[in-house]
């Protein structure tokens, strides 16, 4: 999925580490990030962790997809920090799952948490034979 994610890769996001359940994102802040008071963006943050939950919710063999997401800005962050998501499976039930995501700054202090809810369609991963659900 990340290979083909342009938003993402567009916005300099870097996939720093990958396994089931679990996925870690890094990003950093550009000037053209920051908002009317010179902080980051609330959509930025919210982008680097709803790819971080993408990430992390995708390794079945059938594309999954975000059916909700909420998130809680901590603390504000600036153009040059690198910011730090990681996403982590809470539960699976059937199609449905939880994940939360902690977004840290460049002192590992958390600056956002993001709960995301996916849902797992019958739509086989590009490049892959699954049977359907």
């Amino acid at each position: 999925m990340i290979q083909n994610d342009r938003a993402s890769a567009a916005l300099g996001m870097i996939v720093r580490g990958v396994e089931p359940g679990r996925a870690v994102v890094s990003m950093l802040l550009r000037n053209d990030m920051m908002n009317g008071f010179d902080v980051t963006h609330g959509g930025i943050v919210f982008a680097l962790a709803d790819t971080a939950f993408a990430i992390a919710c995708n390794d079945d063999h059938h594309v999954t997809l975000a059916s909700g997401a909420d998130i809680t800005f901590l603390k504000p962050t600036t153009a040059g920090q690198t910011l730090t998501a990681t996403a982590v499976l809470r539960t699976r039930s059937g199609r449905s799952g939880l994940y939360d995501v902690r977004v840290t700054n460049d002192h590992n202090v958390p600056v956002a948490e993001f709960r995301g809810r996916s849902r797992t369609t019958n739509l086989p991963l590009p490049g892959t034979a699954a049977p359907s659900l």
